[in-house]
C-alpha cells in the first residue's frame, strides 16, 4: 500500500529502502537492448551506420538519428520485425546459467516502438506480423524462474511522437543557446536526441500527455512485480515533468525503484555512465549500476565483433562490485530475437565462474580497501573502451575485495602457487576458504600479510576467490 504521507521526493525515495537494498545484493543483471531498429543491424541502405557523417551516437539504436530516416520509412521496419526465434524461457534460462539475478529490457526505446501492443500508439508490436507482446513474455517467464524484472522506458526522447523532444522549450526556458553548433562553452546546448529532422506535427506536451504518461501506466499496471523502471536521457525535460514521471511509478507501485536518469537528480540509484566505473565518492551516496555492452553497441550491429571476453568480464563484475555498485551487462538480439553466438557463450563461461565465485559478489559490500595491486585500465565510457580495448595485464599482486558479516573476499584474476594478499597484515584471521575447494586449505598470516597456498587448477577457472573470516580483536592463530 502507498504512504499516503509521502508527498516529497525525500519522502517516496526514503520509503523504498528495503527494494533499494534488495536490487544492491543481486549485483549482476542482464540488459536487452531490441526492436526495430535491430532490423537493420547498423546497415542502412548498404553503409555502415559509422560511415555516415553525424553528430549523434554510432550505436545501432541510433541509427534512425544518425541517418536522419523520415518517421514514415522507418515505420515500415515494423513489417519486417517477427521475432520468430524468440523464446523468453531460454532467455531466462539463459540469465540463471550467467548467474545474473534481474533483467531490464527496452519497453520503448528512443526510436518510439513499443514492445508490446500498446493502447495509446500502434507504433507498436500490435502493428507487426507477429503481434506478440515480449515484454509480457519476458515478464511472465521471469515470474516462472524467479528472475527480478524491470522495464526501461525512454520518456524524454522519441523520435516518433515527440516533436522536437522538448528542446526548443528547455533552451527558451534556460535560456541556453539552440541548436548547433555546440561547443560546451558558455550556454549552448549540443541537440543530441533531439528529432530535428522530421518532427511529429503535435507538441511535447501532447506526447507527455497522449503516449508516455498513459503507456508508464500500462507497464505498471501489466507488471505488478516489477522492481525496475529504468528511465533514460531526461536533457530537456523539466524539473515537474521529471518529478511527475517518478511520482507516476510511485503512486501505482511504490517498490518499484527508478533511475536517476528520470532527470533532475530524482532517482532513487545512480547510473555513473555507459561502460564506466566510477569512484563511489561520485555517486553522492546512493546505490550505484553500471551499465555495460558486450562489445560496443547497445543494439545490435551486424559488423561489430569487439565482443568483451569472459576474463574482462569477470574484471568488470568484481571491480565494481567491489566498489560497491551493480553490473548490468547487455546484449542486442538480432531482429528476429537471435542472440549472438559470442554472447552466448561468453554470458555462459561467466556462469560457470559464478557459480564457483558468487558468493564474493551477491549480496556483498565494499571493504575498507577496494583494491591491492597497481592501479588498472580506467574504463571512461563506450568510446574510449573502442578506442582503446581492453589492455590490462594483471598479476598474482592484483585483489579486489568485497564484504559480507565478519566475512571478507579477495578475488584475483590470475593464479600462481601461492597468493600473499598484504592488505591482511593488520587483520585477526579466524579461517581462510578458497572458494569451490572442499578440502582444508594451508595459509599462514604473518606481518607481511596472509599467505596461502593454492591447489592446482584443474578446471583451469579464471582466477579465484578466497572467504576470510576475521575475527574480533584479539587472539589469533598464525599458522594454519
Amino acid at each position: 500500500m502507498m504512504n499516503a504521507q509521502a508527498q516529497t521526493w525525500e519522502q517516496m525515495h526514503a520509503s523504498k529502502g528495503d527494494a533499494i537494498t534488495h536490487f544492491n545484493e543481486d549485483k549482476f543483471g542482464l540488459f536487452i537492448h531490441w526492436g526495430i531498429h535491430s532490423v537493420l543491424g547498423g546497415m542502412y541502405k548498404g553503409e555502415r551506420m559509422d560511415d555516415i557523417e553525424s553528430p549523434e551516437p554510432n550505436d545501432a539504436c541510433w541509427i534512425q538519428a544518425r541517418a536522419r530516416i523520415p518517421r514514415a520509412e522507418y515505420r515500415q521496419l515494423m513489417g519486417q520485425f517477427d521475432p520468430v526465434n524468440f523464446n523468453a524461457d531460454e532467455y531466462v534460462s539463459l540469465v540463471k546459467e550467467a548467474g545474473m539475478k534481474y533483467i531490464v529490457i527496452t519497453s520503448k526505446h528512443h526510436d518510439g516502438f513499443a514492445l508490446w501492443d500498446s493502447k495509446v500508439s500502434d507504433f507498436d508490436m500490435g502493428s507487426t506480423p507477429s503481434k506478440r507482446n515480449l515484454v509480457k513474455e519476458l515478464y511472465d517467464a521471469c515470474e516462472r524462474q524467479g528472475i527480478d524484472f524491470g522495464v526501461y522506458y525512454s520518456h524524454n526522447i522519441d523520435w516518433n511522437d515527440a516533436h522536437d523532444c522538448n528542446i526548443k522549450f528547455f533552451c527558451d526556458a534556460t535560456d541556453e543557446v539552440w541548436p548547433e553548433p555546440a561547443d560546451f562553452k558558455g550556454k549552448k546546448r549540443r541537440p543530441m536526441g533531439a528529432n530535428l529532422w522530421d518532427p511529429s506535427e503535435n507538441t511535447f506536451d501532447q506526447y507527455l500527455v497522449n503516449k508516455a504518461y498513459p503507456q508508464v501506466r500500462e507497464l505498471l499496471e501489466m507488471f505488478p512485480n516489477m522492481k525496475f523502471m529504468w528511465y533514460d536521457f531526461a536533457h530537456f525535460l523539466s524539473k515537474e515533468q521529471s518529478f511527475k514521471f517518478y511520482q507516476m511509478v510511485y503512486q501505482l507501485n511504490p517498490n518499484v525503484i527508478v533511475t536517476d536518469r528520470v532527470g533532475h537528480d530524482l532517482g532513487d540509484f545512480n547510473i555513473p555512465g555507459d561502460n564506466k566505473i566510477p569512484n563511489p565518492e561520485d555517486m553522492g551516496g546512493k546505490h550505484w549500476e553500471t551499465v555495460g555492452t558486450f562489445n560496443n553497441s547497445w543494439g545490435y550491429k551486424e559488423y561489430d565483433k569487439d565482443f568483451k571476453s569472459p576474463y574482462e568480464l569477470i574484471y568488470w563484475i568484481t571491480a565494481i562490485a567491489s566498489r560497491g555498485g551493480n553490473y548490468m551487462l547487455n546484449i542486442g538480439p538480432k531482429g528476429d530475437g537471435t542472440i549472438p553466438q559470442e554472447s552466448v557463450d561468453n554470458l555462459k563461461e561467466i556462469g560457470k565462474w559464478m557459480s564457483v565465485n558468487g558468493k564474493a559478489i551477491y549480496g556483498t559490500k565494499m571493504w575498507k580497501v577496494s583494491r591491492e595491486g597497481e592501479d588498472a585500465q580506467k574504463m571512461l565510457g563506450t568510446g574510449h573502451r573502442a578506442a582503446h580495448g581492453f589492455t590490462s595485464n594483471f598479476t598474482t599482486s592484483d585483489f579486489w575485495f568485497t564484504t559480507k558479516g565478519n566475512k571478507v573476499y579477495a578475488i584475483a584474476l590470475e593464479r600462481d602457487k601461492t597468493a600473499l594478499i598484504k592488505s591482511f597484515a593488520d587483520e585477526e584471521i579466524k579461517e581462510v576458504k578458497l572458494l569451490g575447494y572442499e578440502k582444508k586449505l594451508k595459509w599462514e598470516h604473518t606481518s607481511e600479510g596472509l599467505k596461502v597456498t593454492l591447489p592446482k587448477n584443474k578446471t583451469q577457472q579464471i582466477g579465484f576467490a578466497l572467504e576470510v573470516t576475521l575475527t574480533d580483536r584479539g587472539t589469533t592463530s598464525k599458522v594454519k
